[in-house]
């Protein structure tokens, strides 16, 4: 059992290195911040490597300081019934507040079922606060959406109205085929405005929208059209990805034709006709079940009544990806998701009026959810969605993007930063420990519009981190380096823009209401600086409330680890300064000869050599000190493979962790296998280390599934 600290104790223990930056000298402030910039990479491995606010930034922060952040986490933590509520009542539109009762929670499994619920007895709809409150507000011509097509030249955009017009219009369609509150509605859709449109449509009748990714498999598909037994699937007939077609159509066709064979047959299949990608009389069609948007929802009134819900209603399923066996389907409900992304949107990027705000991610994950479609829309945000790869037509399209919309929040995720490093940075190497950033596909963009970047989906290793900062936000850009999950809803540890000193790699503190402990392998807490389990004392209002048809492995899965906790599954590491260091999942720990080391601490170091580009780490059987690490690495463009730079490689490693994490086994690697959203897929890289190579399962749903068998022949160089 973890021994318990009071919520006082805990908030100090927390916040003593924010109350020590508070009495930083400006000048110390100044020149570390001087140092940072200039100094780069030569200060990748210092201890103290800040990188401090511009006193111009801080200023209009919505947090400007240690002090203020100090002051809202405290509240938060010793009265988060008042803290929420606060921000619930003054933010948002209820029909009916909830009773006396903010918050009741068990997260202690010895004490009975787990059971999390914030504003229960509380009537409100998501959908009316991003569209109709924002619409009486006076956003009624702002922008809501912009949208960029796959093909350069190609574009469309919404205002609030006309976005408030298109979603009744398909809400009224979707009642009109008998989908009622509480229906599941499967959603297959690239990013086109028609999917958060879609998402929106469905939490205005109460519908439950589940969003898969148009990128898995049709039996992946299958799998969660089984589960959750859908009134109708939506989809278009086909996306163009870079150069590429992809028939989401023939997808959706065989995935039906899967769950039908498991009893679960499906009557209407909604197709948005995508014309820049495939015309519909080239587009395979089921007549009695088929349906194109076009021919139907233009058709419906322009407005739509709400289905007003409880806050504990549910609003989506969410499958999680990439393991074995039967997907986990998180559901989320409606009013604590609801206040919980719009808050942490609002703080954790600063978020102004004026923004206009570009997230990468797909709504296909949580990411998508959270942080494209509801949270900025809650803050009547201008949203920028685009549909095509961030290297298409080359590896300036982000920047293009950037400069034409005068994007000022760029989100996005550490893989990307990497990948476009690699494809665009001329750098050179000065002493092999700083780069002279000389990157066309950058700099040839003025970006003066951004002010806040994001990362999100991975720890961010500091080399990409400083290229990212510098470089593409010229060092006057703090970056929100995030830490969440698809379980937790929103942002729990995340740097404030403007509130505090970052260091490169570090997710820094925690968002308000959120307790991080770090634990050890007993479940007890350790304070101070230290390295051990992650997990989250207490619940706030965007977790997760089970799985899906399964709240037992709901409980063995988050609950059970570590009871009284929610358990992560990730590891962390907490520095002398209170920062925390997100070191990858539990399971991506290597035991070398009792050495705990993670992937991600190896891999920050593989990537800090000049001629290495991407590196991913997993583990593997080694008969004498357990495990062994194998490294998967991708150089520079144009940089050859060598037996002498395997050894620089290996050796700088050692230099940087010591030689207990050195490598046993460097594997050239001209790509890694990704989601089409930039997620390395580290189980089929687990499954090529170990030579396993009749088990490696789906890779339908990789953006070049080509590149496994490119592994495969290079695993013995």
């Amino acid at each position: 059992m973890a021994s318990s600290s009071p919520k006082n104790l805990t908030t100090t223990n927390h916040l003593r290195h924010v109350e020590s930056m508070a009495s930083l000298p400006s000048g110390a402030g100044k020149i570390s911040h001087l140092n940072a910039v200039i100094l780069g990479e030569a200060l990748a491995s210092e201890e103290n490597d800040f990188v401090f606010p511009s006193d111009a930034f801080s200023h209009q922060a919505l947090i400007p300081s240690p002090h203020k952040y100090l002051e809202m986490y405290k509240r938060s933590i010793e009265d988060p019934a008042g803290f929420w509520s606060g921000i619930a009542s003054s933010q948002f539109y209820w029909k009916q507040k909830w009773g006396d009762q903010v918050c009741s929670e068990n997260l202690d499994v010895r004490k009975g079922d787990i059971k999390i619920e914030w504003f229960k007895g509380g009537i409100t709809n998501i959908c009316y606060n991003c569209l109709d409150r924002n619409i009486d507000a006076g956003l009624a011509d702002k922008i809501a959406l912009y949208w960029e097509s796959n093909e350069p030249g190609f574009d469309a955009h919404l205002t609030y109205s006309q976005l408030l017009h298109r979603v009744c219009q398909l809400a009224n369609y979707l009642k009109s085929i008998g989908v009622r509150k509480g229906d599941a509605v499967i959603v297959y859709l690239p990013m086109l405005m028609e999917l958060p449109i879609t998402m929106l449509a469905c939490a205005r009748i109460g519908a439950v929208h589940s969003v898969v990714f148009a990128g898995f498999s049709s039996e992946s598909l299958a799998q969660r059209i089984v589960d959750c037994k859908p009134k109708v699937v939506i989809t278009c007939n086909a996306v163009r990805r870079g150069p590429k077609t992809i028939h989401l159509k023939d997808i959706v066709d065989a995935a039906l034709v899967e769950s039908a064979k498991n009893g679960i047959s499906i009557d209407v299949c909604l197709t948005y006709e995508n014309q820049s990608a495939l015309k519909r009389e080239s587009t395979k069609w089921q007549e009695g079940r088929d349906v194109w948007w076009e021919d139907v929802v233009p058709k419906y009134p322009t407005t739509c009544d709400v289905e007003w819900v409880d806050a504990e209603d549910p609003l989506f399923l969410l499958y999680t990806s990439g393991s074995t066996g039967k997907p986990k389907g998180v559901l989320h409900t409606t009013g604590g998701y609801m206040v919980y992304t719009a808050t942490t949107f609002k703080y954790a990027f600063d978020y102004k009026e004026s923004d206009v705000y570009w997230c990468t991610a797909d709504c296909g994950w949580i990411t998508g959810h959270s942080y494209v479609t509801y949270g900025p829309m809650l803050n009547g945000a201008t949203v920028v969605v685009y549909e095509g790869a961030p290297n298409y037509p080359d590896s300036g399209r982000c920047w293009d993007i950037v400069d034409k919309y005068k994007v000022t929040i760029f989100y996005t995720a550490p893989t990307l930063v990497r990948s476009l490093m690699r494809d665009g940075d001329e750098a050179s190497c000065i002493s092999n420990l700083v780069y002279t950033l000389k990157s066309p596909y950058v700099t040839r963009y003025s970006r003066k519009s951004l002010r806040v970047l994001g990362s999100v989906g991975e720890p961010i290793n500091p080399s990409a981190w400083r290229w990212f900062f510098n470089l593409v936000g010229g060092s006057r850009c703090p970056i929100s380096d995030t830490w969440w999950q698809t379980e937790t809803g929103g942002f729990m540890i995340t740097p404030l823009p403007g509130a505090w000193p970052q260091k490169p790699g570090s997710a820094t503190f925690p968002f308000f209401g959120v307790q991080p402990v770090i634990v050890d392998e007993k479940g007890t807490e350790i304070d101070g600086e230290c390295s051990g389990y992650l997990c989250v004392k207490g619940s706030w209002p965007g977790a997760f409330r089970t799985l899906y048809g399964d709240h037992e492995r709901y409980e063995t899965t988050y609950f059970r680890p570590f009871p009284g906790y929610y358990f992560t599954g990730d590891g962390c590491s907490r520095d002398k300064d209170g920062y925390h260091w997100l070191t990858g999942r539990v399971d991506d720990v290597i035991n070398v000869s009792g050495h705990r080391i993670g992937t991600a601490e190896v891999e920050s170091a593989l990537v800090s050599h000049p001629q290495c580009a991407e590196a991913a780490v997993v583990g593997v059987e080694h008969e004498v000190k357990g495990q062994g690490i194998y490294a998967f690495v991708t150089l520079v463009e144009g940089v050859p493979y060598s037996e002498e730079l395997r050894k620089s490689l290996i050796l700088i490693v050692r230099n940087q962790i010591g030689a207990f994490a050195a490598p046993d086994k460097i594997h050239w690697a001209p790509g890694l296998p990704k989601t089409r959203s930039g997620k390395i897929m580290r189980r089929i890289l687990r499954k090529i280390a170990s030579r396993q190579l009749d088990e490696l399962g789906d890779i339908s749903t990789l953006a070049e599934p080509g590149v496994v068998d490119q592994l495969i022949a290079l695993a013995d160089s």
